[in-house]
């Protein structure tokens, strides 16, 4: 009996305003708050609600046999508390389903496994918290962002204690070998992988809705036909998918949301087929080899590699500059400075400054809100320019800055005091006019 194994990511990103050259060091707040609500109230109704709506329904009748995961950014938590706490609590619901995992990643949907293991841990270890927070459950399973994986980050996973990673099933990386089966790590085989079947899940993310699709339409029995065909010694077929391709990619006029359930009809009634989590595969099958992956992947584009956020020099010059600023951060304190800075790590803003224009040029430019990567890349480092002088002040690097950070405190401290005491003038003046009244 094969697995069907369901896994939905959500991530939104707290996405930064037009900041000016000339904003820099006057103005600190970073955020479009305006696009930031209308994005996220427009998606939690069109995508999220009606699905989490879809899927207690079908958990409620399907008796615990309906079985999904999820990886929710710690960064779209915030915003859905923010914008949209109906989602939250929809979610919840899920969870107190038992038919739902949650699994870990970095808060902020971050590049950090790629350049510093501190802030990784760091970033892994406040989105867990977050999870057990909400949802009362320790995550067990790892998906990095994008799900991005080589057998470094893979051993990093493992000394963490998870006993899996949700990653791509690449063909350079597979070759002949099929993503339909459980590995192993190579450098350490501890950690199970599971390799996302890419072809049958963008079938459903990117193809359901295209008229010129050979395959057009797809149904829930055609699908179910393909699972069944696959070769019958395959154990798992794992269909990893952004939650927004229901209701948000694929409209609801496209009759996604009726697909997927009766997709998940079909496949409980399938006596070959079985849904499981990322949890359960991991406990009730065995690898069948380990898997090398010796260079990152990761699920973007035709390459499957890290070029969509580091594939340029502006990229790897805004990268380096960001995880430049560790050093100071390990002794920063102010819960502003650290909230930004977790901002800052969000893998979007690099993904904004992509010039690929050849296989994947559309796909890019859709979830692109400014007009061209050099703007991107320009507005990034003003927020940058304006995050590190602040940080500077509070932490200095040498003798004078230490100077200059100290008078800077004492200037704002005096003009705090001598805004207070002309407020009390302003009301002692007022006071004196009603009395010779």
């Amino acid at each position: 009996m094969k697995s069907v194994c369901l896994f939905f990511q959500v991530h939104q990103p707290f996405r930064h305003r037009r900041y000016r050259f000339f904003d820099i060091d006057t103005d600190h707040y970073y955020y479009d708050d305006y696009t930031n609500e209308t994005i996220m109230r427009e998606i939690a109704e069109k995508s999220y609600l009606p699905t989490n709506e879809i899927l207690l329904k079908l958990v409620d009748k399907l008796e615990g046999k309906f079985k999904v995961a999820f990886s929710i950014t710690g960064v779209a938590l915030e915003q859905f508390v923010l914008y949209a706490p109906e989602v939250i609590e929809s979610f919840q619901k899920l969870a107190k389903s038992g038919c739902v995992e949650f699994l870990a990643e970095t808060y902020s949907h971050s590049l950090a496994s790629l350049n510093d293991r501190d802030i990784f841990e760091k970033q892994v270890k406040l989105h867990e918290q977050k999870i057990i927070e909400l949802f009362g459950q320790k995550p067990r399973v790892f998906r990095n962002t994008e799900m991005i994986y080589s057998d470094e980050i893979g051993d990093k996973i493992e000394k963490m204690g998870y006993s899996a990673i949700l990653t791509e099933g690449a063909k350079h990386v597979l070759g002949w070998k099929s993503p339909n089966y459980l590995y192993a790590s190579a450098l350490n085989p501890k950690l199970k992988i599971l390799m996302r079947n890419f072809k049958l899940s963008d079938d459903i993310s990117f193809r359901f809705s295209n008229t010129n699709w050979d395959k057009f339409p797809l149904t829930a029995e055609k699908f179910v036909g393909w699972l069944e065909n696959t070769e019958p010694n395959e154990e798992v077929i794992n269909l990893f998918l952004s939650y927004g391709s229901f209701g948000d990619r694929q409209s609801k006029e496209s009759g996604i949301f009726d697909f997927l359930e009766t997709l998940s009809q079909a496949i409980i009634q399938n006596r070959n087929l079985k849904f499981a989590t990322p949890t359960e595969v991991v406990e009730e099958l065995q690898p069948v080899s380990v898997v090398s992956v010796p260079y990152p992947i990761s699920w973007a584009d035709e390459e499957r590699d890290l070029t969509a956020w580091l594939g340029n020099k502006m990229q790897k010059e805004a990268f380096d500059k960001l995880y430049h600023l560790k050093q100071k951060m390990d002794k920063c304190s102010d819960t502003n400075l650290i909230k930004d800075w977790n901002y800052l790590q969000v893998s979007d803003h690099f993904y904004y400054m992509s010039t690929k224009s050849f296989s994947d040029g559309e796909v890019h430019n859709s979830f692109n809100p400014f007009d061209s990567p050099y703007e991107a890349f320009i507005n990034y480092m003003n927020v940058l320019s304006d995050f590190k002088i602040r940080l500077d002040l509070l932490i200095p690097d040498d003798k004078t800055e230490n100077e200059i950070s100290n008078l800077q405190k004492n200037i704002s401290k005096k003009d705090v005091k001598i805004k207070k005491l002309e407020a009390q003038l302003i009301q002692l003046q007022k006071e004196k006019k009603r009395r010779k009244k």
